[in-house]
């Protein structure tokens, strides 16, 4: 059997003409069963119903049941049949933008070789949840293909910047707005030479990183192994489940927002007494307006209606790409040796806020009562994120959140 290449095309199932605002939908671990039934309400082609088929069961219904598994696969196929999706003829790239405000950014949905995932040449940098790989696997089972796709980084490469800032010249396949007002454009790439071109560029690439999905592409390969072995001797290592689908954009074009911290109590000491702990460790200083840090190794803190702005009395850099990760000194300097949150997995103490939702939403936690103190980082980098990728790491709980978030729908990879 001849091995696949890192990217290889796919015949996608993506939006029939004039039917992708109709369809394209929020990833399916954005929105919880509530928000996703009000969202797809009275819209009943959006993707939704696939990606969350729970919505179309009375409230309480078992998520991981395989009636809600069995109900997306009908609710897929129904889309197919009716003709609001379409199976592509051949197989092919597709250039896949994202804007967001004055952000944009542009890259290719390919089919990403599951033997390079599976030997790391596809680098992760997170941990994965043997239940969430699960509920994932029966999707992709149930349905028949892989409907979210993983996010991929990638280290530029002019042949392919070359292709795709052509490419986007051209009419798109269509357009349509996101929640958040995300703006999705996707345009088929069918050339053949310039299939063979990309293909060609990525086969020389060393490595890629996924950025985002690694309970998506840790799914995909237990599907694989799954599908051979129920295949048996017609198994021949190039059917589409022998990939999986992902979005692969330029790390220079990508972005990491910060991703911060609120704890729920102060392991028994005073406002006072902790922030003297803290000033053990850190330079604090109180700051009129909000601590939102503008460099690694500033943190802010948000304190008894105060912010302040901390600095490590003693510089912390470190050899080593996780522990010198800003996650790690907060966690070694604060979590753990003051508040005693060692497990940042399993604590029921701390809790996480996408930078996207800003520092406000850190001061309505607290302000609530809810939560008593929280904690503003500095975004970590993909440069960061690549060398832990590359020394065969993984990083902290929650250390990365990316924005803007691709949408489900766009395009999905049929397994056969």
């Amino acid at each position: 059997m001849t091995k696949l290449p890192l990217f290889s095309p796919i015949c996608g199932i993506r939006p029939a003409k004039g039917r992708a605002q109709d369809v394209v939908a929020p990833p399916y671990d954005v929105l919880n069963s509530k928000e996703a039934r009000e969202l797809a309400e009275g819209h009943p082609w959006n993707f939704l119903h696939v990606s969350k088929a729970e919505i179309d069961f009375p409230d309480g219904t078992d998520l991981y049941s395989d009636g809600v598994y069995r109900k997306a696969a009908e609710n897929f196929k129904k889309m197919l049949d009716e003709g609001v999706l379409v199976r592509e003829k051949k197989p092919c790239f597709y250039v896949y933008r994202l804007k967001m405000g004055a952000h944009v950014q542009t890259g290719l949905v390919v089919g990403a070789c599951i033997e390079d995932y599976d030997a790391n040449r596809i680098r992760k940098h997170e941990f994965t949840r043997p239940v969430k790989e699960e509920d994932r696997a029966k999707q992709i089972k149930f349905v028949g293909a892989q409907t979210g796709p993983g996010l991929i980084a990638y280290k530029q490469i002019p042949d392919v910047d070359a292709i795709i800032r052509r490419k986007v010249h051209e009419t798109p396949e269509f357009s349509v707005e996101g929640i958040g007002g995300v703006i999705h454009t996707l345009w088929v790439l069918d050339n053949e030479a310039d299939i063979k071109k990309i293909t060609e560029a990525f086969e020389k690439q060393k490595a890629v990183y996924i950025a985002d999905g690694h309970h998506r592409s840790a799914a995909a390969s237990r599907v694989r192994k799954y599908m051979m072995e129920q295949r048996g001797a017609a198994h021949t290592g190039a059917e589409p489940y022998n990939y999986y689908l992902a979005v692969a954009y330029p790390v220079n074009e990508m972005k990491i927002w910060d991703y911060n911290r609120v704890v729920k109590d102060l392991n028994g000491m005073t406002p006072e007494s902790f922030l003297a702990k803290v000033k053990d460790s850190f330079e604090v200083r109180e700051v009129s307006g909000q601590a939102k840090p503008a460099v690694r190794r500033e943190f802010g803190m948000y304190l008894g209606g105060k912010w302040y702005m901390m600095k490590p009395r003693t510089p912390s850099e470190n050899d080593d790409p996780v522990l010198s990760l800003d996650v790690s000194v907060l966690s070694d300097l604060v979590l753990d040796k003051i508040l005693g949150i060692r497990d940042l997995r399993k604590s029921d103490r701390v809790d996480f806020v996408g930078g996207i939702r800003g520092l406000g939403e850190l001061e309505k936690r607290v302000n609530s009562g809810e939560m008593k103190a929280a904690f503003a980082l500095h975004a970590t980098s993909l440069e960061e994120l690549i060398s832990v990728a590359d020394d065969n790491q993984v990083m902290p709980p929650k250390s990365t959140w990316f924005e803007p978030k691709l949408a489900d729908g766009v395009v999905s990879n049929p397994l056969l």
